[in-house]
């Protein structure tokens, strides 16, 4: 007869929650069950929190550690360890309440035993590693993507934070006049910021929020073009 198991399966992005993050977790998880005589009759998630968070902020950690205290199963599956957390001080604090309930919780795609006895310094140490690991990657992927970006803003001159007006296509008609009326014509008046928000107002041309034309709003865009 299989040994009962129960699954924790998390993704830590919003975005992630229709894709793959949970298929391929879930698949390894059985494939290494099939494998080790292991039934898993439950499962837990958490979509869209972060592997730094702790277990005050993660439902369905929470649900999968009440369920233990009556159900009587006492081995947790996960697709690796970083899925219970990715910052070692937190991993330590969660996996320590799995040993308190005399749970094991055991990384799939290793088969490393997270919840070790601390008297075992061996065993202690690759939990440990393998968090450090864990934690190492998530640093080096905010590195990657702060040079992406850093990289995107030198060739572009920006790459984050809220579209400047002109940006989508309905907007650029207004953007153009706007350009037109504030340009100085030759042997005449520049119009004031005040003028060009009236003009446009009378023309029907629309800011991105719908609201009318006024003073500042020109002005704060033409600061940005640098015809201020």
């Amino acid at each position: 007869m299989a040994t009962k198991a129960l699954s924790y399966l998390r993704v830590s992005g919003k975005s992630q929650i229709g894709n793959d993050g949970f298929p391929r977790q879930r698949d390894t998880i059985q494939r290494y069950a099939k494998a080790n005589g292991l039934e898993v009759v439950e499962e837990f998630r958490d979509e869209g929190v972060s592997g730094t968070k702790e277990m005050s902020d993660r439902a369905g950690l929470a649900d999968l550690l009440d369920r233990l205290e009556s159900n009587g199963v006492r081995i947790v599956l996960v697709e690796r360890a970083d899925r219970v957390a990715r910052s070692l001080l937190v991993g330590e604090v969660i996996l320590g309440q799995f040993r308190k309930l005399g749970v094991q919780v055991v990384a799939a795609d290793s088969g490393a035993d997270l919840t070790v006895a601390d008297d075992d310094p061996t065993r202690t140490l690759i939990r440990q590693v393998l968090g450090a690991v864990a934690q190492f990657e998530k640093s080096v992927i905010v590195l990657k993507l702060r040079a992406a970006r850093e990289r995107k803003r030198r060739r572009d001159g920006r790459c984050e934070g809220r579209k400047a007006f002109g940006d989508r296509p309905n907007e650029v008609k207004a953007l153009n006049r706007l350009r037109q009326l504030r340009r100085k014509p030759r042997g005449g008046r520049r119009l004031s910021y005040a003028e060009v928000a009236d003009a446009l107002n009378c023309e029907g041309l629309s800011t991105r929020s719908g609201k009318p034309w006024n003073r500042g709003t020109v002005h704060s865009i033409c600061k940005r073009l640098g015809s201020a």
